[in-house]
């Protein structure tokens, strides 16, 4: 592909290099593959299941470890919160007040979402600082008619020179209404982080978010940290980072010729939660919670959620020891016919790696060095939960091009659908991924793993998406708990529901755990 010296610039500007663009726009014209699912992971079949000894017995395991190494929680939190109020922008843009009542515009929408945002609305955290506000402006509000003042209400929330909550990273939403304070979900997660994510009273935790909204998080910490501090007794360390230009990935037309602007500059997007995966690889600590910035609880769940968060954390760390002790023993040469067999049996066993059906008959020094390659590699004990309606994407057992089968994390985008054998593999999923993560990011010398070295690259998909009404192909490069984690040391266990609060729509909020005074 021939660019001009000015695209040439935009893309050294964006630290990507010429290779690399040509590289992506060779996977639009080649096509990426679907995942292949082997079976669906289930219980005692790639997924554990705890009895409450076994989970108290890992609680107490973690709570002895953890004063003695180094915790952080990511949290991805890059996110606005449009998608949340998608159908009542789709409200203030369709309905004429003057035309017919809402609940007539409800019945001949068909708008259940609405419905219940109106019926609920008291419940809603946000409800009395919208209706101050609506106060302020207009001293008859209560005169006005119901139709009016629940429009008046919607304005007054997504509007661009009001309060403006569709364009509010979801993090600084208020999310849960207690008598004496409303709270953000970023809150919510220094509260839950002093729970389980802490060391020496002493939590670190880093979010992903957008640059242009940092001044923002910035002030809310501020004026939460002195209580926050003072009602966990723990002292927070809160650093952000951006998504890296360097990871955004070129735009083509539908005919797979990069998308040129009217001012003849490329058209680059930021491609998913992938590349976040650059994110988790600068940050530096023994063991890392994931957890998505929108999956958070009122204060009465916390600590229910916090004891499975750290069952997980437990695993983890047992395995890391067994792992790392096995690691010594290999590099050391002080190793047997028999201790060969033992590593085996741990990897197949307890880390889920299926070997291959060479192994046996491979010489003891390629044994050797087979074991080594397996065991040293980056660990993640996932929570999923069972499956509560439509199966979506979750835990599977994945056959890669060269017949290797692995446990993954797979979306449901991932799988060709039109395949009928693996439609209905997708569908006989039992559980699904909740974003529920502990992870092991150094090696048993203590450096940290390179972790860009342990995503599988085809695991990236092609959307399709408009650009000023053209459309155009975009690339997302492999999920940050799909492909980019693709290589890494997998375990699931399943956790409960409770564990799995995430708001994706506004009404998400209406829900028992995220009502504190109901």
């Amino acid at each position: 592909m021939q660019f001009t010296e000015d695209q040439l610039d935009q893309i050294k500007r964006k630290g990507l290099s010429l290779e690399k663009v040509n590289k992506q726009i060779d996977l639009f014209k080649q096509g990426l593959p679907f995942v292949n699912i082997n079976s669906a992971a289930t219980i005692g079949h790639g997924i554990l299941q705890f009895e409450e000894s076994q989970k108290n017995n890992l609680i107490k395991g973690y709570d002895s470890k953890r004063d003695d190494i180094s915790i952080l929680k990511f949290v991805p939190a890059s996110g606005a919160a449009t998608r949340m109020f998608k159908f009542l922008f789709e409200f203030l843009e369709d309905y004429d007040l003057n035309k017919e009542s809402i609940n007539s515009y409800i019945n001949r929408k068909k708008a259940t979402q609405l419905s219940i945002f109106f019926i609920g609305l008291k419940h809603f955290p946000f409800y009395y600082k919208v209706k101050q506000q609506l106060y302020k402006g207009n001293t008859d509000f209560d005169k006005l008619s119901v139709n009016e003042q629940l429009l008046l209400f919607s304005k007054m929330m997504l509007d661009d020179n009001e309060l403006n909550y569709g364009n509010y990273p979801k993090g600084l939403l208020p999310f849960h209404q207690y008598r004496d304070h409303v709270a953000t979900a970023f809150e919510e997660h220094l509260f839950e982080a002093a729970l389980y994510a802490s060391s020496n009273k002493k939590a670190d935790l880093h979010f992903t978010i957008s640059e242009k909204h940092k001044n923002k998080f910035d002030e809310e910490f501020k004026r939460i940290e002195e209580i926050v501090e003072r009602k966990t007794n723990t002292n927070f360390e809160i650093s952000f980072s951006y998504q890296k230009e360097a990871t955004d990935t070129i735009a083509l037309t539908p005919e797979n010729e990069p998308y040129v602007e009217d001012d003849g500059h490329l058209l680059f997007r930021p491609a998913g939660h992938g590349a976040l995966i650059e994110n988790l690889n600068d940050l530096d600590a023994d063991i890392i919670f994931i957890k998505n910035i929108d999956n958070v609880v009122v204060f009465k769940f916390e600590q229910e959620v916090a004891q499975y968060k750290k069952m997980l954390a437990g695993k983890l760390l047992e395995l890391q020891e067994k792992a790392f002790k096995y690691l010594r023993e290999l590099e050391s040469d002080q190793h047997s016919e028999q201790s060969l067999l033992n590593i085996a049996q741990f990897l197949s066993e307890e880390m889920n790696v299926v070997f291959s059906h060479e192994f046996e008959k491979y010489s003891k020094k390629f044994q050797r060095e087979y074991l080594i390659n397996k065991l040293n590699r980056p660990i993640r004990v996932c929570g999923m939960v069972k499956n509560e309606g439509e199966p979506g994407g979750g835990p599977f057992w994945v056959k890669d091009e060269s017949g290797n089968i692995s446990l993954q994390i797979v979306e449901s985008a991932q799988i060709d659908k039109k395949n009928r054998h693996q439609k209905n593999l997708l569908k006989s999923a039992t559980h699904f991924n909740p974003v529920d993560l502990v992870c092991g990011i150094k090696d048993y010398k203590g450096n940290k793993f390179d972790l860009t070295k342990f995503v599988d690259p085809k695991t990236a998909f092609i959307t399709m998406k408009t650009k000023v009404g053209k459309n155009i192909k975009a690339l997302e490069l492999p999920g940050l708990w799909n492909g980019s984690m693709a290589d890494w040391n997998t375990i699931f266990i399943e956790v409960p529901l409770v564990t799995f609060n995430p708001v994706k729509t506004v009404n998400d909020l209406l829900k028992a755990p995220h009502q504190a005074l109901r």
